[in-house]
């Protein structure tokens, strides 16, 4: 659910998972049978059931097939929103600013000290 460790322990010290209902610590252990709450950043509760563990680190394909994803479908709403959200968003791969802006650039740091 977290691409990494340490965002996993962080959200799990953040009181954002439950495990059967009671507030997950670092290291506890998780056993078949188990229900875990995750509350996402945009706050909408993820709940999976533990079908089985591996014994060491697996591919996320067969890792998938080790829980159960049970938790409500969002509303029309939440979804419309989710994707005017994405179409809204800045677009972060724009690229270097070209001649004319690195000049407006140059110009406005050398006179208003920016």
């Amino acid at each position: 659910m977290f691409p990494t460790r340490s965002q996993a322990k962080a959200a799990v010290e953040g009181g954002k998972v439950e495990i059967n209902g009671a507030r997950a610590k670092p290291h506890r252990e998780v056993k078949a049978g188990d229900r875990l709450t995750i509350t996402t950043s945009r706050g909408d509760p993820r709940i999976l059931v533990v079908r089985g563990l591996a014994e060491r680190s697996i591919p996320k394909a067969r890792a998938r097939e080790l829980y159960q994803d049970v938790s409500p479908p969002p509303s029309p709403q939440v979804v419309e929103a989710r994707r005017l959200d994405r179409l809204l968003a800045p677009r972060a791969d724009a690229g270097r600013p070209d001649r004319r802006e690195q000049r407006e650039r140059r110009d406005r740091k050398r006179y208003t000290g920016e």
